[in-house]
């Protein structure tokens, strides 16, 4: 009876929940590198520039493999990092969406395996986030889901995912998802060390943005005559916001690709959500405006299918340069033709020939800015009471013949004279000195701060605030950056990878110069505001049936998407009182208090 027993067990299979012999030994401690040397090699990894998640350069291939989970139910997380850990694999648990893109850039993972559905931010939103990063645009995310639709897996696939797992799963299968994803992820990266950089993107077959930069610079150094374009696809976010991310993806490859065969031999790349970048070396400098027309007309005439039985015709705005413009180098032809191309946006025709800045204008705007500058402070108080000091931080320069310039004047020449990076941190470190000063006040201290798209673009420029907050021991929930209407409608996606990073800290937004329109209030769900500001046309809303109506609209809307409602620029007791009725949360004005260099307002005894 013995014998047969073990007849019966040795020919029984393996049960399906066991991982491969190799998985469980392949990283045991007696065969893993030295923990000091894998530390060393993610730390090499984090501070080279030209190293990304799997990257060769910085780790070797023998080192484990590393996966980041992003899962919210924790004991969902707990079991899949239990079974990569008993896999030999490093797996890191995250459970808040907003501290991914600080989760990948410590932890420098080989893999993403994200649940689909989470609060707040939903995987597939989070994914084309993540894709935005050009240095994270390879690296494998997986979905790990009990979504069952194969129509709604299909649309994950179409988001940037890599792989759909269906919940429950086994974790023999786990295991083999993964490593086997991880594995030709590094041969991938192994590859392209040893050939060179990838000329064009694998998945639309159009150069790289690192491509072209690489010729535009090499055209620039050559003195080569030719053109640039900077081609921006219109209501961008009115058409992610009604067909969602899967869709508007799809539609924006397919006009990549419709660009980029009507334009042969230039080259096109994809620089981020809706805008491309056109080099048209060797061309006639002369033609480029009507280039511009061609690519317009093109563009518009053409249907793109966006759904089964359903297309769409895209409008852009396009700036245009020649290369004999004397840019200094890439970079500073880019910018330039950012600028372009929202002034663009306001011709009739959809085009702007860029042209370059007038000296004598930058010195005098350089020359308007010298005097001492002077912040100035507004309380915000709420309507129905509230136990919070909130103050907006106001920029002033007094001239050297005494006369004062308010912000509306200071911030255009800062920005005409290339100063508003260094403005705008000026200023927030003031603020972060008032809120280190009040840290302990009663009641606790909020500070609006307006920053310009230009200063939250610099890459460097997250890192600073994060590492000043951290300095000073400030909460980060003390400070609300302003954010400009007009730059959210144009660089929403710059935006929410500066907000990402920042809001694990606990800093907050508000939308400022809030005007309703199908754009505008499709940012209330894309960005993670925790105010919006109206318009100071608002302000005569008591005087007007149709701006009330709008003034509700846009309550209703902010209130539903749990943003709060400040209105600005009340000056008479009609005016607060009209939006009180309407709903606003918050009144800013002289009816309140005008504008003053002291922080003394009585927010706990004010009555509205």
């Amino acid at each position: 009876m013995a014998s047969n027993d073990t007849a019966v067990q040795t020919s029984r299979p393996l049960r399906a929940e066991t991982p491969p012999a190799d998985y469980w030994q392949r990283w045991s401690v007696r065969n893993a590198p030295p923990a000091e040397v894998v530390q060393a090699q993610l730390k090499s990894a984090a501070n080279d520039p030209q190293s990304a998640p799997g990257s060769a350069e910085a780790i070797a291939d023998d080192t484990p493999y590393r996966v980041l989970i992003v899962e919210d139910n924790r004991s969902q997380a707990l079991f899949a990092q239990a079974v990569l850990h008993g896999a030999g694999m490093q797996a890191f648990v995250q459970m808040d969406v907003e501290g991914v893109q600080q989760a990948i850039a410590e932890h420098q993972p080989d893999l993403i395996l994200m649940d689909l559905h989470m609060p707040g931010l939903d995987g597939m939103r989070l994914t084309a986030m993540i894709r935005q990063q050009p240095q994270q645009q390879l690296l494998p995310i997986v979905f790990l889901t009990g979504e069952a639709d194969p129509d709604r897996q299909f649309e994950v696939l179409d988001c940037g995912a890599d792989d759909v797992l269906i919940k429950p799963i086994r974790p023999r299968h786990l295991v083999a998802a993964v490593a086997n994803r991880i594995r030709r992820s590094r041969l991938q990266v192994q590859n392209k060390v040893e050939t060179g950089p990838q000329l064009n993107n694998p998945e639309t077959g159009l150069p790289t943005r690192h491509n072209v930069m690489h010729q535009l610079q090499a055209a620039l150094a050559a003195g080569q005559p030719g053109g640039l374009m900077f081609i921006e696809i219109a209501s961008a976010l009115g058409l992610r916001e009604r067909y969602g991310y899967a869709s508007f993806e799809r539609l924006m490859v397919q006009a990549g690709r419709r660009l980029y065969d009507n334009l042969q031999p230039h080259l096109l790349a994809r620089l981020n959500d809706n805008s491309f970048l056109l080099l048209a070396r060797g061309s006639d400098e002369g033609a480029l405006a009507p280039l511009a027309q061609h690519v317009r007309e093109g563009l518009s005439a053409h249907p793109f299918s966006v759904r089964e039985d359903e297309s769409v015709f895209l409008r852009c705005a396009i700036g245009h340069a020649r290369l004999s413009s004397g840019f200094s180098n890439s970079d500073h032809a880019l910018e330039a033709m950012e600028r372009t191309a929202l002034r663009a946006r306001l011709n009739s025709d959809g085009i702007a020939a860029y042209k370059p800045e007038d000296e004598t204008f930058g010195k005098e705007q350089l020359a308007l800015l010298e005097g001492q500058l002077e912040i100035a402070y507004q309380p915000i108080v709420a309507v129905a009471g509230g136990d919070t000091a909130q103050y907006q931080v106001l920029l002033r320069l007094r001239q050297s013949n005494g006369s004062l310039l308010s912000a509306g004047q200071v911030i255009p020449a800062a920005e005409a004279a290339g100063r508003i990076a260094d403005l705008d941190q000026q200023v927030v470190e003031h603020a972060l000195g008032l809120l280190h000063l009040h840290q302990y006040a009663q009641p606790p201290m909020r500070l609006f701060v307006s920053q310009s798209l230009r200063t939250l673009s610099r890459g460097a420029y997250a890192d600073w605030l994060l590492k000043a907050l951290g300095e000073r021991r400030v909460a980060g929930n003390g400070l609300v950056i302003d954010l400009r209407l007009t730059d959210a409608l144009v660089h929403a996606v710059s935006l929410q990878q500066f907000c990402a990073r920042l809001m694990p800290a606990g800093v907050q937004f508000c939308l400022s110069q809030f005007e309703p329109s199908h754009e505008a209030n499709a940012l209330l769900t894309q960005l993670p505001l925790g105010f919006i500001r109206m318009a100071s046309r608002y302000a005569d809303s008591h005087a007007s049936q149709q701006l009330r109506d709008e003034l509700r609209g846009s309550i209703d809307l902010a209130h539903r998407a749990n943003v709060q409602i400040i209105g600005q620029q009340i000056e008479d007791p009609q005016a607060a009182a009209a939006m009180w009725m309407g709903g606003v949360d918050f009144i800013q004005g002289n009816v309140v208090q005008r504008v003053g260099t002291e922080l003394n307002f009585d927010f706990q005894t004010a009555v509205l």
